[in-house]
């Protein structure tokens, strides 16, 4: 072979090997400019409550729209397995941890952990008191809790006399609904006969002080209950006793057992509360999170959970009786209208 030839090859193996070896450094630099995927973690009390499955489902489509991985555990309202939980999402190395706390109170180590971490930490409907989070997310719970009462008072309770039955002391949205509940009461001369908190939200618990205290049915015009769950027991009490649609009573949640309830006569309002814009916005706001861009919107304000000032995201409620249960229920898709109507479906509108 000719030193021309050797030459020749000699150039075009090395222009060969320059032309893969262009191919190879672009293809790593393209490799490295993608983006990892935004790993979120979500911390559900548990799935007893009707409505956290809708919260989850628009959360977790939401967030993989927006290109991000949600990792959901269910803790069963164990507050220990709760802190399990946010300890492995810990050592996976997420991004965003979203948090259904079972205890306000019980979190505040488990958040300081993370945020040591640097995750960011995103309380979903409840608040974690004490805790260094960047965001509380709910509806505004003081405005469920009046418009309960408004129900209450509509109904013609006024001056008369109310039994409570509150949900899970440990949730802090309780003391808040409450709050605005008994400042309805109070600038309507209504008494408040007794009161009882379900612990772990657990609606047995209701139905077993009814069964304790049904003497003071007799002496009562209306039942506030913490949640739907607890309002289906307290029907269930009164309809033994024959006295369903007699006592007015309210909850919160549009659970379809309430919404049916309500066209049949037996519960007079609930609170609607629109989970898709709450599950939807606090999807939006974990990936800002995780990206490190600001929270943006007029919604959001500042507020004390305790030791700390956090970023809150507040959502109007709406309350929903007979008269606008087909436009709120039914007009929305939360529930269908051979669902809502199914036991007075000679009530269906046409």
């Amino acid at each position: 072979m000719t030193r021309k030839m050797i030459a020749v090859l000699l150039a075009l193996s090395l222009l060969s090997g320059s032309v893969a070896c262009g191919r190879t450094e672009a293809e790593e630099e393209t490799q490295s400019a993608e983006p990892d995927r935004v790993q979120i973690g979500m911390s559900f009390d548990s799935f007893v409550i009707e409505r956290w499955q809708r919260d989850r489902d628009v959360f977790v489509s939401v967030a993989k729209e927006l290109g991000a991985e949600v990792n959901v555990q269910n803790a069963n309202g164990d507050i220990e397995e709760q802190k399990r939980q946010i300890d492995y999402f810990i050592k996976k190395g997420m991004d965003v941890i979203v948090i259904v706390c079972i205890d306000s109170d019980a979190l505040k180590e488990s958040v300081k952990k993370a945020k040591e971490k640097g995750i960011r930490i995103v309380a979903y409907d409840r608040l974690i008191k004490d805790a260094d989070i960047d965001l509380y997310i709910s509806f505004d719970n003081a405005m469920v809790g009046r418009m309960m009462g408004e129900g209450l008072v509509a109904a013609g309770v006024s001056g008369g006399k109310v039994l409570m039955l509150g949900g899970s002391l440990a949730d802090s949205n309780v003391p808040m609904v409450e709050e605005g509940f008994r400042e309805v009461m109070r600038e309507h001369g209504v008494t408040i006969a007794d009161s009882m908190h379900a612990e772990g939200w657990r609606a047995e618990l209701a139905a077993a002080y009814l069964y304790e205290h049904s003497a003071k049915l007799e002496d009562i015009d209306a039942i506030m209950c913490g949640n739907d769950d607890l309002a289906t027991q307290a029907v269930r009490v009164l309809a033994e006793n024959r006295m369903a649609g007699d006592i007015p009573v309210v909850g919160q949640d549009a659970d379809l057992a309430a919404c049916q309830r309500i066209v049949e006569g037996t519960q007079v309002m609930t609170v609607y509360k629109p989970v898709e814009r709450l599950a939807t916005r606090a999807a939006r706001a974990s990936v800002a999170l995780a990206e490190g861009r600001p929270l943006e919107g007029e919604d959001v304000t500042m507020m004390e959970n305790g030791g700390y000032e956090v970023p809150y995201i507040g959502l109007e409620p709406v309350s929903v009786d007979r008269d606008n249960i087909d436009e709120v229920i039914i007009g929305s898709g939360f529930h269908l209208k051979e669902d809502v109507y199914l036991n007075v479906p000679e009530k269906m509108p046409r």
